[in-house]
């Protein structure tokens, strides 16, 4: 079951976008709203997200690329695809700032509508994936299950791995070697002290790369070729 959210402040653009949604013969649920605070007073995640750039909301200072922005900085919620619908060229540059799938130009037209659609829930397939994927560790007489998209980075101090988390910083004996091996394609080393969760890379020059939280880890010389092409490999 595909949980998807439409959110426009015309009625008939939602009616007709969950028309559309249903037409493409997936099991699916959809919600709509009129404005972001509707969205968020629900307090559901979704898998997909068809999102009105030009999103007005009476009483409300938030149009969808701010609401889309908001959502981006929840971290503890499940991220939604983000397909932004607007009736405006002019906002298309601004939709990948805030990490959106595609947009959709209005009036959406229904063969473009089925594309798109098709690989967004492709994409949200391989997220729920992602989300199943772990890092189990044992520190005391303590055994914890940390899921990969909740780490940043990995670090390596003396004989053991800290591991820098949503939730905090974790401990453990390990060795960064067997680590990089184990969690190779979604991690890359790019230091020899740091094994960096490349879904949360923000920024990145010759010399450091700036993670989501804003943490900046150095990056080595010898290192930096693999870690673009680790980096463009997933991204793709």
């Amino acid at each position: 079951m595909v949980k998807i959210a439409v959110c426009d402040d015309e009625k008939n653009i939602r009616t007709y976008l969950s028309a559309l949604i249903k037409k493409q013969g997936m099991e699916c649920e959809v919600t709509e709203y009129a404005t972001a605070g509707e969205y968020f007073a629900g307090g559901v995640e979704y898998d997909i997200l068809f999102l009105d750039i030009e999103l007005e909301c009476p009483g409300e200072d938030m149009d969808g690329m701010e609401m889309a922005r908001q959502i981006r900085g929840m971290e503890d919620i499940k991220q939604p695809v983000i397909i932004f619908v607007t009736g405006y060229e002019k906002y298309v540059y601004d939709a990948f700032d805030v990490g959106a799938f595609q947009y959709l130009l209005k009036p959406v037209d229904e063969q473009k509508f089925a594309e798109v659609f098709r690989r967004a829930a492709e994409q949200a397939a391989s997220d729920a994936e992602q989300d199943k994927k772990v890092l189990m560790i044992q520190y005391g007489s303590t055994g914890k299950t940390i899921p990969l998209r909740d780490i940043y980075y990995l670090e390596s101090q003396n004989h053991k791995i800290a591991v820098h988390t949503k939730g905090g910083v974790f401990e453990y004996y390990a060795k960064m070697s067997d680590l990089e091996k184990e969690l190779q394609g979604q991690f890359c080393r790019v230091h020899k002290g740091y094994l960096i969760n490349l879904s949360c890379v923000d920024e990145y020059n010759k010399t450091e790369v700036v993670l989501t939280n804003g943490d900046k880890l150095l990056i080595s010389k010898y290192k930096y070729g693999d870690f673009v092409k680790a980096y463009l490999r997933f991204m793709q």
